[in-house]
């Protein structure tokens, strides 16, 4: 007993520097092609090499919700600590073949940030807290965006966002979100159509874990 207690002591379980939580728009303007892209993309993203390193040296805690209309958000992975390689394997292969929750629906994005935020009291070890929402379209149900994202930065989180925007030269979507969505010290990326959406995925989480401060 005394071996085994020395042995723990002396190889500590690291601490949990991040909490993220991943959370996929399925409102109506999501067809069921682009949310098989979403998926596909999310887990091409978390099987990434790279991406696979920096979960696990810092045991980041991983959780997934999808969130649509002003009642329509659900925890569909819950949170989950990357200890090693094949903790994110096992994640990564249950975000690619994780059902649709809700269709049809309204675009509610700070109902979804509120239930988002709601999640992290399962983690209270976790340093950060990190909201990575991505979407395409701006909030025309419940109109809560700036008010949840005051929340957000008040319980000291940080949410991040791409921005699914269409081809051409206009970013709506990245001027939504960068103006109403993302907190201080956030960042939003964007993805030119749900095909450059596991690049732009991959991108902005190593960014998200390697640089502290978002």
């Amino acid at each position: 007993m005394a071996i085994l207690t020395l042995c723990a002591l002396a190889n500590p379980a690291a601490a949990c520097e991040t909490a993220l939580l991943l959370a996929i728009d399925v409102s109506g303007s999501i067809d069921g092609g682009d949310y098989r892209l979403q998926t596909e993309g999310l887990a091409a993203a978390l099987s990434d090499p790279d991406i696979v390193y920096a979960l696990t040296q810092d045991q980041v805690a991983l959780a997934v919700i999808q969130w649509s209309g002003t009642s329509e958000q659900a925890l569909v992975l819950p949170w989950q600590r990357m200890l090693d390689e094949g903790d994110v394997a096992r994640f990564a292969a249950r975000a690619g073949d994780a059902p649709r929750a809700f269709t049809g629906s309204d675009t509610a994005v700070g109902e979804g940030l509120r239930f988002a935020l709601a999640q992290f009291a399962a983690v209270p070890d976790c340093h950060r807290r990190v909201i990575d929402v991505s979407g395409d379209g701006q909030e025309n149900a419940g109109f809560s965006d700036a008010k949840a994202r005051s929340e957000a930065a008040d319980a000291g989180a940080i949410i991040n966002a791409i921005a699914i925007e269409e081809p051409g030269q206009a970013f709506p979507i990245t001027s939504y979100y960068a103006k109403w969505i993302i907190t201080p010290g956030g960042f939003v990326m964007s993805a030119r159509g749900l095909q450059d959406y596991a690049e732009t995925l991959r991108l902005k989480i190593l960014r998200e874990l390697l640089t502290p401060v978002g």
